[in-house]
């Protein structure tokens, strides 16, 4: 099964594609302007009752709570990791599944940094261990993503506007990864800010801010990004004019983007 199913609320037995950035309809947002004037990066615990956000004012990534798992207007600000001492320009930001590491990337270095996390998803035990330069590829990484088993990892930039692919020989050691091929998103946007890929690797989405829009691609072979072949896109100009980072709930129900602009997370539904 390639998509996602949830039921419906117009009806029992209702059945809702997911991951459709065409159904997407603006729900609420969140503002985290208290923390962070210049957010760049998102993410989300897998069970949605965590949020991180990443931003180059304060130089670190800060941490909420959510008492409703995956609804943004029930988030309370935590605690936050400064990030300062590897980069002063953090852009993108990936945890691994379990907490027990943390991805960044930014545009002082051209570089991924890995944390380790002595408890799971709390920021304030993170501890830098590793990095590996990408400025070979991109000199200025706006993203940053992995597959799920850890062997393959994503940076996006803008100054090739494109993807650029590595092979992890050791699962989430970034000092590990080499280069292996780049996929070119200039015909959608030519100032690309973040990306997400859903589960299977079968789906890319790039947000940027050219065209303030969530590019929609499918993969005719997963996790491969030269297979990847652009299907369609989504305006979020209303909500965001410097659109930072896209990420989606697990089943692909839920859409959320962060920027700049407004200083905040904005929650979408694909359910419709």
């Amino acid at each position: 099964m390639l998509w996602s199913k949830a039921i419906g609320a117009g009806g029992a037995g209702g059945v809702v594609e997911g991951w459709n950035v065409s159904t997407a309809v603006f729900l609420q947002s969140f503002s985290v302007n208290a923390q962070e004037t210049a957010p760049t990066g998102l993410f989300f615990k897998p069970d949605g009752t965590k949020m991180y956000v990443i931003g180059q004012n304060g130089d670190d990534v800060n941490e909420y709570n959510l008492s409703t798992a995956w609804n943004i207007s029930t988030a309370v600000y935590a605690q936050s990791k400064g990030v300062a001492s590897q980069e002063l320009q953090p852009q993108g930001l990936f945890f691994k599944p379990d907490g027990t590491s943390m991805y960044i990337v930014g545009w002082q270095r051209d570089t991924v940094y890995r944390y380790t996390l002595a408890v799971p998803w709390d920021v304030s035990t993170a501890v830098f261990v590793q990095s590996i330069s990408v400025n070979a590829q991109e000199d200025l990484p706006t993203g940053l993503f992995f597959k799920p088993d850890g062997l393959k990892m994503y940076v996006i930039g803008q100054t090739g506007d494109d993807v650029n692919e590595y092979n992890l020989s050791t699962a989430w050691d970034v000092s590990t990864a080499v280069y292996a091929q780049s996929k070119g998103v200039a015909p959608e946007d030519t100032t690309p800010t973040g990306l997400f890929f859903k589960p299977d690797g079968l789906k890319m989405y790039v947000i940027g801010q050219t065209g303030d829009d969530v590019n929609e691609y499918n993969l005719s072979t997963a996790w491969n990004i030269s297979t990847a072949v652009f299907v369609q896109s989504f305006s979020i100009s209303s909500k965001e004019f410097d659109s930072s980072a896209v990420f989606f709930k697990p089943d692909g129900t839920k859409m959320y983007i962060v920027g700049p602009f407004s200083n905040s997370v904005h929650e979408y539904d694909l359910t419709a």
